[in-house]
C-alpha cells in the first residue's frame, strides 16, 4: 500500500473509516447534553478541520464519522470544538462545498504582507495589487477566481494560467472577464502552453512589475519555479496543492528573499471563521460553488467513484446521500434524459443554469426519493 496521508490511522484493516469530509446535512437524533444547542430535522454545514495534532478528521480518520454513508455519528470532540454549524439555507450542494470554498478562504486570509523595518505582517492579499492564479482552471481554481472577483477583497488584476484550453474556455464562460470589469478589476486568461518565455509575457502583463500575490494550484515544480520568477517585491507565494511526495523539492531564488523580501506561505484547510465566511458569500449568492460541480450521483455511486477518482475527469463529483443513481457527468444528462425521464427533467433543470448544477434540480432529485431536507436553523 502507497504511504497514507497523517490523517489516516494505521489500523484500517481493523478499523475501516468512513470517507467524505465535504458533507452537509440533517440531524436525526440528538444527544440528552445537547437538546439545547441542536435539534431534530436541524440543517447543517460540516467543519472536518478539527485542528488536532494527530491531524484526524471527518472522512479520513473514523469509523463512524464521515459523510459517505446513510448516517453519521459526529464524536463529542468535533462539537466541543465547534464543527458542526447550523445551516440557514436550503441548498445542500452549495452547503457541503462550503468546505472546499473556505479552503481557498483561508488561503487568501493566509497570504501577507510586509514594511520594511516594520516588524508586523499585514495579513491578507496586497489591496489593489496584482494577482496570479496558476495552473488554476481546475474545480477548485474555479472557485479561487470566483473569490478574487466576487469576495470583496478588491485586487487591481487578477492573472489566470492554465495550459488547458477547454477548461480555460468553461471558466471564462462562467467567470467572464467584463464582470470583473463592472466591479472594477482586470481579469485576464492565459495559456501558456507552448510558450518560449512565458514568465517574460506574465510579467509584462503587469508592466515587468510583477505579482504580488500567487497562488499555486499545482504540485509541479515548473509550475512553482515559474510562480517564484513571477514574484514583485515583498511577492507572496501560497503554495495551495497538496503534493503526495514527501520529498517535493524545488529551487527557490533566495537572492530575491534577502533583497526583494519575496515569501513563501502553504495553506491546507480553513478555518470555522473561513467556513463561516463561505456559508454566508454563497448564502447571498455572491459565490457561486456550484460553478465547481460536473458530476452527480447517489450513495451507492461512492465505491467506484472513490476508487477510479483519478481517471474521472471533471471537477466535483457530489453525491447525495438517499439517491440511488450512477455517478453521471451533468453534460451527459440530455442524453440519458432521452430514455430516463428523471434525467431528462434534469437536463431541463440545470440548462436553465446553462448546465451548472443548481436548487430547483437538487429539490427535484432530492423529491424523487423521497429524501427529508429537515428545516433551516434558527
Amino acid at each position: 500500500m502507497a504511504a497514507l496521508p497523517k490523517r489516516v490511522p494505521d489500523d484500517l484493516e481493523n478499523h475501516p473509516v468512513i470517507t467524505g469530509h465535504e458533507c452537509a446535512g440533517v440531524i436525526v437524533e440528538v444527544g440528552k447534553n445537547l437538546t439545547g444547542k441542536y435539534k431534530k430535522g436541524q440543517r447543517f454545514v460540516l467543519q472536518p478541520a478539527m485542528g488536532l495534532p494527530s491531524g484526524y478528521s471527518a472522512g479520513y480518520s473514523y469509523e463512524y464519522f464521515g459523510g459517505n454513508a446513510t448516517y453519521m455519528i459526529i464524536p463529542e470532540i468535533a462539537i466541543n470544538l465547534g464543527c458542526v454549524l447550523p445551516y440557514h439555507g436550503s441548498y445542500f450542494a452549495a452547503a457541503s462545498l462550503v468546505e472546499p470554498m473556505c479552503c481557498i478562504i483561508g488561503a487568501y486570509h493566509a497570504n501577507y504582507h510586509t514594511t520594511q523595518y516594520v516588524y508586523e505582517h499585514r495579513m491578507g492579499v496586497k489591496p489593489g495589487g496584482n494577482i496570479a492564479l496558476l495552473a488554476c482552471a481546475g474545480p477548485m481554481g474555479i472557485g479561487a477566481i470566483d473569490y478574487a472577483i466576487n469576495g470583496g477583497i478588491q485586487p487591481s488584476r487578477v492573472v489566470v494560467v492554465d495550459i488547458d484550453d477547454k477548461r480555460l474556455a468553461q471558466v471564462q464562460k462562467l467567470l467572464p472577464v467584463d464582470l470583473a470589469a463592472s466591479k472594477g478589476i482586470e481579469l485576464v486568461y492565459v495559456n501558456t502552453k507552448g510558450m518560449s518565455d512565458p514568465v517574460q509575457t506574465l510579467r509584462a502583463l503587469t508592466g515587468d512589475v510583477g505579482f504580488d500575490d500567487i497562488f499555486v494550484y499545482a504540485a509541479v515544480p515548473a509550475v512553482v519555479e515559474m510562480a517564484d520568477e513571477l514574484l514583485a517585491e515583498d511577492g507572496c507565494l501560497n503554495f495551495f496543492a497538496g503534493p503526495t511526495d514527501k520529498n517535493f523539492k524545488v529551487p527557490f531564488n533566495f537572492y530575491n528573499v534577502h533583497y526583494n523580501s519575496t515569501h513563501v506561505v502553504g495553506t491546507s484547510g480553513g478555518s470555522t471563521d473561513d467556513m463561516k465566511e463561505a456559508i454566508a458569500l454563497s448564502a447571498t449568492g455572491q459565490l457561486q460553488p456550484s460553478f465547481m460541480v460536473t458530476h452527480i450521483g447517489g450513495l451507492d455511486a461512492v465505491p467506484d467513484t472513490v476508487l477510479n477518482l483519478p481517471d474521472i475527469p471533471g471537477g466535483k463529483k457530489l453525491i447525495y446521500n438517499g439517491v440511488t443513481m450512477p455517478l453521471t457527468a451533468i453534460a451527459d444528462f440530455a442524453e440519458k434524459g432521452k430514455t430516463d425521464p428523471l434525467f431528462k427533467e434534469l437536463a431541463r433543470l440545470v440548462e436553465e443554469t446553462h448546465g451548472i448544477w443548481n436548487e430547483q434540480a437538487e429539490k427535484y432529485l432530492l423529491a424523487q426519493f423521497g429524501v427529508d431536507i429537515g428545516e433551516a436553523a434558527q
